[in-house]
């Protein structure tokens, strides 16, 4: 009997070495064919076609996305040496205000650091100089905490926003809605202000009127130069050198049938706004670029141009005071779920401000109940990463991209709903959002303003469809006398929709832009089938097919180019 049960049990080991045998041959197989087919698959078209223009973003991001963002070493300054007392419900701005003081004194690397717990915070922090971080101790619930128990409204108005505050009653900016009789005057902290707020002092951040256009240190006049090229002919050169970071404007002094709009919308069956050529001194296209080599009339430069250039745009090269280095990070921003009265009319509950900024940063930080968390303007190759935005409050903006170059916004998680969770905005160009993902009323908006050449790179976005089995998706928001709601060769690329409860026997249709200019759609896919609607003239590829091959292009291209 032993013997008959030694048998048994060996073969029972024998069957079961047998199974997992054939189990391990299947997942090989299996792995296999899945590899095989990764290999297998062909890129997008694209990618490679002498046709269909594809822009080049992989410039977009601290230092041109060629470093990571650095963990600076410098002077020390301790917030809580200056009065800085966390978790004791007091009130910490004159502390903190007298620990920026000290900071801004220090010559070198400065890292102000803030204390674990509870920080409360009523005024405005302004970042004034370079090489500065602002770093808390974390941006969980053992980091730092910067608690905003007042909205800004109920601050003194910031003497960088007096244009904007003329401009809004000049022009009777109000909200009006009289199905909820609501008419309004405008905030100036609808998309302006932050609690900390980075800036050049006495440098102007965004024209509203004509009369305060400022006369521009002009460094070199530009009469021609190619889309996507990196050469640019110039004349009258003065103080300019190789590693000089200015600003390249042009401009449209032609009117309605100026030929710079012709171009920048590449002869999309769009119709531009006023603003078009209302405002003449205001440069129409505007990129922060650096200097690479002076050869007599030409110029290198590190970035490629988003349009051509030619001598009726009086392009020039101008001086763009910013700072460098400057980072944020390890740290999360609270505020009170106040009620909301209509869009526009935010009280001011935002986060960070960002603006004048080159080579910069903000990392590891949480935003709760926000108007609008992170506001850019006037900034360029700047890093905005790993950023949480929650809460019960409906924003306005999470971290939105107005006015700026080369940004990189990356993993960005939006569990709020917001009015606009991704946007694009005026004047922003070459800016990418990358790995971000949007859990509530998904919208990727770009939000007109001669806005071109941006990039909503590996998303993922978690929708509902209505009754008719569609969503909403591509929003294009912003005023009419700044529209279409984007130029040509804005990209999704590598789109991730999930569908709640998804109907598998019909397709979802994905809808809502109805003037954006010669967008590239590659590689919306997602848990159910997709059909999509999108005007004007979209490409569209690798419809319900993810792009295995390359998830990210950014990081294709960025591989590629400093191979």
């Amino acid at each position: 009997m032993r013997l008959s049960a030694l048998a048994a049990n060996q073969k029972k080991n024998l069957l079961t070495t047998t199974t997992k045998t054939m189990i391990r041959q299947a997942i090989i197989v299996s792995c296999g064919f899945f590899m095989n087919t990764i290999l297998a698959q062909e890129l997008p078209k694209i990618i490679t076609s002498k046709i269909n223009y594809l822009p080049d973003f992989s410039y977009a991001g601290y230092r041109f996305g060629e470093s990571p963002i650095p963990e600076v070493n410098g002077k020390i300054i301790n917030a809580t040496d200056f009065g800085v007392k966390a978790d004791d419900h007091l009130d910490d701005s004159k502390a903190l205000l007298k620990a920026f003081k000290a900071a801004n004194a220090v010559d070198g690397n400065v890292i102000l650091q803030l204390p674990k717990g509870k920080i409360i915070l009523s005024d405005i922090l302004y970042i004034e100089r370079s090489n500065f971080v602002l770093r808390g101790a974390g941006s969980d619930e053992n980091g730092t905490e910067i608690y905003c128990p007042r909205p800004m409204m109920y601050l003194k108005d910031p003497e960088s926003l007096a244009e904007l505050r003329e401009y809004l009653t000049t022009f009777d900016k109000r909200q009006r809605e009289p199905e909820n009789n609501v008419d309004l005057p405008f905030s100036q902290y609808a998309w302006s202000g932050g609690f900390i707020w980075t800036q050049v002092p006495g440098e102007r951040v965004k024209s509203y009127l004509d009369k305060y256009e400022p006369e521009a240190n002009v460094l070199a006049k530009v009469s021609s130069g190619k889309m996507g090229e990196f050469t640019i002919n110039v004349s009258d050169v003065k103080n300019l050198k190789a590693g000089d970071i200015v600003e390249l404007q042009l401009f449209n002094k032609e009117g309605e049938n100026g030929e710079i709009i012709k171009d920048l919308y590449q002869g999309a069956k769009v119709k531009p706004g006023s603003h078009h050529w209302q405002f003449p001194k205001l440069p129409i296209v505007r990129q922060q670029v650096e200097i690479l080599k002076i050869s007599g009339s030409k110029i290198t430069l590190k970035t490629p141009l988003t349009i051509s250039i030619k001598p009726v745009y009086q392009a020039k090269l101008v001086e763009w005071k910013h700072l460098n280095e400057v980072g944020i990070e390890h740290l999360r921003f609270t505020f009170p779920d106040t009620p909301r009265v209509a869009h526009h009319v935010e009280p001011g509950n935002n986060g960070i401000f960002l603006t004048r900024l080159f080579n910069s940063w903000v990392k590891d930080v949480k935003i709760t109940n926000a108007d609008s968390g992170i506001l850019g303007e006037e900034v360029s190759n700047v890093t905005v990463q790993d950023i949480t935005s929650d809460g019960s409050h409906l924003a306005h903006y999470t971290v939105t991209l107005g006015g700026v170059h080369n940004v990189l916004v990356k993993n960005l998680k939006i569990y709020n709903k917001t009015v606009h969770p991704l946007s694009f905005n005026t004047f922003a160009t070459k800016n990418v959002y990358q790995d971000c993902e949007i859990f509530a009323d998904a919208l990727l908006d770009q939000h007109s303003g001669a806005n071109h050449q941006n990039l909503f790179d590996n998303i993922t976005v978690h929708i509902t469809p209505d009754k008719n089995n569609s969503y909403f998706l591509f929003g294009g928001g912003g005023a009419e006398y700044w529209k279409p709601s984007h130029g040509p060769f804005s990209t999704f690329w590598n789109l991730n929709v999930q569908v709640t409860n998804p109907d598998l026997a019909k397709p979802v249709l994905l809808y809502g832009m109805k003037d954006g200019a010669f967008a590239r759609i590659i590689g919306v896919h997602g848990n159910a089938k997709f059909e999509i609607k999108y005007d004007v003239d979209p490409y569209i590829e690798f419809l319900n097919t993810p792009i295995e091959k390359i998830p990210s292009l950014y990081d294709y291209q960025l591989q590629r180019r400093l191979k």
